[in-house]
């Protein structure tokens, strides 16, 4: 017990004027472990400063990496300025939509960092039930809707509840060319369209200058088209316009996220690595995964309105590190596997294997301590110390079994502390990747899927093009592929078979039970 102590003290980092805290204690190192890592620590601080001082650090794309001293200089910005006045002119009515309408909700049009960051701080900090409460509740502040996909199902649901007169439109992307959410803004310019609405008065972008969203905005007089920089990536651009925009229009303080954001920027600068928390959360992936991604980080917050953060986590970890090459062109297949739940919901859900089944990851618990509310139940006891004694007692169980556990602690669910949370994270991504020597800041396996699709539609043009020339044609995926030269794509033929047997009127299809296969009728 005496050595348990001695080794929360010494492994236990703690920012006592913030109230943050991250406790290693609990992971399978030693002190010899950490001294084999002093030159990677040494070389992952020098890269680091070097990429603070402007250096070209996504050398795949030839970009500089400016997320973390952007933010630091941001809140003095004209850009800030301009946002915040963008934001008053929603708010107090100033500035409405087509037919004179103040607005009343926004819809965040984005994909990836540009949904997952805004929707995890929405969630956190304005909690699931925002968009439910009155207007005078949420201070005139708007409800916020997502659209983060290319299902129909996502904007179905989104124009049940939404009334487009009193709707802003908030479309984020860097390129202006991702597929999804160019088809979310299609449908919604559709939609505006067939309801006589000019939709250019609902809409506002985020944007690089010169990108194809940014001409069609200032083309189409757009209210506002907002400069996103080019050397910050989607998975890190919450500290940027991207998340602030968003928190502005529901209420949210972004210089208080923003501060939370820079004063860990501070803290994981620190030159000793052993008192860096994001150079020691970055040794512990190292040597827990053997420095090959071996055990998989589980994420756990102790809080309801953390459930996105595993979410949001897996986008920054899991792009950031997942790569086939490294900085040399040498094939590595590097990458951390990222899931998790909620505690003490996990309890009912995934725990059962953590503790007694495959010993193949690490996890990581974040508390929160102080109760949203004090609900007492019995004998002095509140509910928020079951949640506490949950935690608590899975930690003890989980290491007494040798399984490895990181612990995180907070005071409460705040700007300023979500601002540490996403700071400390990125930077000790940005630190790993420097251990195993790989780009963190690019995406080819991202790129080749998109081409992989686009060859996909392709295919579907081509096909409907010859099914046309041929008039009516029934038969199977194989014998309709024949029939228009394509047989090396029958396989894939059949699934766009089936997929418009349910959506379009030219396509039906049977069961052959005979066959064991489905036969298509095309007109």
């Amino acid at each position: 017990m005496k050595d348990w102590v001695e080794r929360n003290r010494a492994y236990t980092l703690i920012d006592g004027a913030d109230r943050f805290s991250i406790d290693f204690a609990g992971m399978n190192f030693t002190e010899k472990d950490l001294d084999a890592l002093s030159g990677r620590f040494a070389a992952a601080a020098e890269e680091m400063r070097k990429l603070e001082a402007g250096a070209v650090k996504n050398p795949d794309e030839n970009r500089k990496v400016t997320h973390f001293t952007d933010r630091a200089g941001y809140v003095r910005s004209e850009l800030f300025y301009a946002v915040e006045a963008f934001v008053e002119d929603v708010h107090s009515g100033a500035l409405t939509g087509s037919t004179g309408k103040r607005f009343d909700a926004v819809v965040v049009n984005g994909i990836g960092g540009s949904a997952l960051g805004p929707q995890l701080l929405q969630f956190a900090l304005n909690g699931p039930y925002w968009n439910e409460l009155p207007a005078a509740r949420r201070r005139q502040y708007l409800k916020i809707y997502f659209l983060d996909n290319t299902d129909s199902a996502g904007l179905t649901d989104l124009i049940a509840v939404m009334d487009p007169e009193c709707t802003l439109h908030l479309t984020i992307s860097k390129s202006g060319g991702t597929q999804e959410t160019k088809n979310n803004l299609i449908a919604l310019e559709n939609l505006y369209r067939a309801r006589h609405l000019d939709f250019s008065r609902h809409a506002a972008a985020i944007t690089m200058r010169g990108s194809e969203l940014d001409r069609k905005a200032r083309g189409e007089k757009w209210l506002r088209v907002f400069e996103m920089a080019e050397s910050i990536g989607g998975r890190t651009s919450e500290t940027s316009i991207v998340g602030h925009l968003p928190a502005a229009l529901t209420g949210i303080d972004f210089r208080e996220f923003l501060g939370g954001a820079c004063r860990m920027d501070e803290w994981t600068r620190t030159a000793d690595s052993r008192r860096n928390p994001a150079a020691m959360l970055a040794a512990m992936w190292y040597i827990a995964g053997n420095g090959k991604g071996d055990r998989n980080m589980v994420i756990v917050p102790y809080s309801d309105r953390l459930i996105l953060l595993s979410r949001y986590l897996q986008q920054l970890v899991m792009e950031s590190l997942g790569k086939e090459l490294d900085l040399d062109g040498k094939v590595v297949h590097q990458g951390l596997n990222v899931f998790g739940n909620k505690g003490g919901t996990d309890a009912h859900a995934f725990i059962q294997q953590l503790n007694d089944g495959r010993d193949d990851f690490f996890v990581t618990f974040i508390e929160v301590l102080q109760d949203a509310t004090v609900f007492p139940l019995e004998d002095g006891v509140a509910m928020g110390d079951y949640l506490h004694g949950f935690m608590a007692g899975l930690s003890a169980a989980l290491r007494n079994k040798k399984r490895q556990v990181i612990t995180i602690q907070i005071d409460r669910i705040g700007a300023a502390e979500l601002g540490m949370l996403i700071a400390l994270y990125e930077r000790a991504v940005a630190i790993y990747a420097e251990f195993i020597h790989i780009n963190a800041f690019h995406q080819p396996g991202v790129q080749a899927y998109k081409r992989a699709a686009g060859a996909v539609l392709q295919l579907r043009k081509e096909l409907f093009r010859k099914l046309g020339e041929l008039g009516a044609v029934d038969g199977t995926a194989v014998e309709i592929a024949e029939r228009v030269g394509m047989v090396d794509d029958a396989v894939e033929i059949g699934g766009l078979l089936d997929k418009a047997a349910l959506n379009c009127d030219r396509v039906r299809r049977r069961y052959d039970e005979a066959r064991g296969e489905w036969v298509y009728a095309v007109r």
